[in-house]
């Protein structure tokens, strides 16, 4: 009993300490973000890219420093190609494969970056055979200059992609998958329902690596200035060592990583220092102003998309998952803002509930009923689900290498009964009503009628989707029905298909909604929605009370501290959900 009580006594203590503990550390934040160091006369940018990439800001967290994203990236060096004060970047490559989107956006940032007169030095410790390392080539290729560190590997030989498939484990075991897919190209269940790639798998698989292979193939031959076919034969011929790599003019240099600085700080002069990019981003943020006037929204979207309100910041969570109330509350404030002219809806999904994408659909449609034209940018994804959402704005622009389309459904379950028999465990179950209430019971197969049931609805789902897509592209709907059958498609192929309007990036869409939008020249943008500031995520982790919340909002009406807190936090939170229409991982 006494190690009882000095157990809850001790979770107690911890509690309160914990309690006392986040809001120093919150508000050490905070005053962090009020004064950060200011950016020296000769700075040179050092972007990490080894710890992860997401397509839009992560959400606040308390567990530790956050990743890059490519918004921020490009954003940041938009605004650093035209300050007198950087004198460079150096990027740390990862050394595995990265998302084919997203090296497409952060190669066009880096080209404008040079092309203000500014160098890139990027630095990888060996470039090897994981994922999708072609895209992680394709962007250390340009910067201009590529450097590997000494005795490391370059392994950029192609593109390969594994997949697992679990048919026989099932049939072995006795599970059942009882799935259904409109149609044959939704093959995010296939490794359940077959023991190898079916053709049409097989073919939709190899299409989008084509695709996503060639861009980077023909990416790198532009900026190394050497044919294509020459460079394709090059790295198909590895894997190479660095010096060999050097040597066949794959890449620039070979060195350390320190020699790269130092190279780099040697041509920014006197006094030049390196600066962490998030450093620099914060600095921008702290001396950012409120502007009044004419402005495009930007509204963003990453994840999975489901129905309902993320509920207030978690700032213990990291998954990003679209809510359709939250997302379409930011169009309808968008909406109700006078001086927004144009909307750019930045999507990176691969799907995911059908009613979910429906209620985004009104309030994109909505904003065009407004007067407020809509024009989406793709990152990494755009697809299934994320396709619904995006198919009915006035232009779609993706990378060349987002994977789009999919349009498509599956569902169904996953019979457990016979596998659990043969363990002893019998499941039974009773249902009252018509026979389609027991449908989704893991115990046996649907039956004959409840799998015509629900065969009915996925047709309803699938036809209400086509018809969308049709109405929104102005296709036919026969031309549609031809295309989809849940088929991924890279941007550049959507784009020869009519699905997409233009192969480009975030800034491309920016200058698309002004245009729309009738506005010409600098125009503000202005982030929409999002999962709230580090504020509410304390006061939702610790369940403060209605005075403490009032506090905090008078605290962050302050124009001075709104934008220390947005220095803080300016991330979406959202949470993770199930899906029904979204495509695997790159599938």
């Amino acid at each position: 009993m006494k190690h009882f009580l000095l157990t809850v006594a001790g979770v107690l203590v911890g509690l309160v300490l914990f309690a006392i503990a986040m809001p120093l550390i919150l508000l050490s934040l905070v005053a962090a973000a009020a004064h950060p160091a200011a950016t020296p006369q000769r700075t040179v940018l050092d972007l990490d890219l080894r710890g992860g990439l997401t397509d839009q800001p992560p959400p606040f967290s308390f567990l530790g420093a956050r990743g890059q994203n490519v918004m921020t990236i490009i954003q940041t060096l938009r605004r650093a190609e035209t300050d007198d004060r950087v004198k460079g970047l150096l990027v740390r490559l990862p050394e595995a494969g990265m998302a084919p989107g997203a090296a497409d956006e952060l190669r066009a940032a880096f080209l404008d970056f040079r092309a203000h007169g500014k160098p890139i030095i990027a630095h990888a410790q060996g470039l090897y055979a994981e994922g999708l390392v072609t895209s992680t080539y394709e962007l250390g290729a340009a910067s201009g200059d590529l450097w590997l560190q000494p005795s490391s590997a370059f392994q950029v030989t192609g593109i390969a992609n594994e997949d697992l498939f679990f048919k026989r484990l099932f049939d072995r075991y006795g599970v059942i998958a009882d799935y259904q897919q409109r149609y044959q190209y939704k093959t995010a269940v296939n490794p359940f329902l077959y023991d190898n790639y079916t053709p049409a798998h097989r073919e939709s698989e190899l299409s989008w690596m084509r695709s996503v292979y060639d861009t980077a193939i023909n990416d790198v031959a532009a900026d190394r200035r050497r044919p294509a076919a020459q460079i394709e034969s090059l790295i198909e011929a590895g894997p190479f060592g660095a010096d060999e790599a050097k040597a066949k003019g794959l890449i620039d240099n070979v060195g350390q990583v320190r020699d790269a600085e130092t190279t780099l700080l040697a041509g920014a002069g006197d006094g030049a220092k390196l600066i962490e990019f998030n450093q620099y981003v914060a600095q921008l943020r702290a001396r950012s102003g409120l502007d009044v006037g004419p402005k495009v929204a930007v509204i963003s979207a990453e994840g999975a998309i489901v129905t309902g309100t993320s509920g207030g910041p978690n700032p213990l969570a990291g998954e990003q998952t679209i809510h359709s109330d939250d997302l379409s509350k930011a169009f309808y404030d968008a909406i109700d803002d006078k001086n927004v002219k144009a909307i750019v809806f930045r999507i990176s999904s691969p799907g995911g509930s059908d009613t979910a994408s429906e209620q985004i659909l009104a309030a994109v449609r909505a904003a065009r009923a407004a007067g407020k034209p809509v024009v989406v940018s793709m990152g990494t994804y755009g697809a299934s689900g994320g396709y619904w959402i995006a198919s009915q704005a006035n232009e779609i622009i993706a990378e060349p290498s987002t994977l789009t389309g999919s349009i498509g459904v599956f569902g169904g379950k996953f019979v457990l009964g016979p596998a659990l028999a043969k363990w002893g465990v019998d499941v039974h179950g009773l249902s009252i009503g018509g026979d389609y209430a027991g449908s989704s019971g893991t115990g046996a197969p649907m039956t004959a009628s409840q799998r015509a049931a629900f065969a009915a609805w996925m047709d309803r789902i699938y036809g209400g989707f086509v018809a969308r897509v049709a109405e929104g592209r102005r296709l036919p709907v026969a031309r549609v029905q031809q295309i989809a059958r849940g088929r991924v498609w890279t941007g550049a192929q959507a784009k020869a298909l009519g699905l997409v309007d233009q192969v480009g990036g975030f800034y491309l869409a920016v200058e698309r909604a002004k245009a729309l939008g009738g506005l010409s020249g600098a125009v503000r943008l202005e982030a929409f929605g999002g999962g709230g500031s580090a504020w509410e995520a304390l006061q939702h982790m610790l369940g403060a009370d209605a005075r403490l919340a009032g506090i905090a909002a008078d605290l962050e009406s302050e124009p001075e501290l709104r934008a220390l807190i947005g220095a803080a936090d300016d991330a979406r939170l959202r949470a993770k959900g199930a899906t029904v229409l979204a495509p695997s991982p790159f599938r």
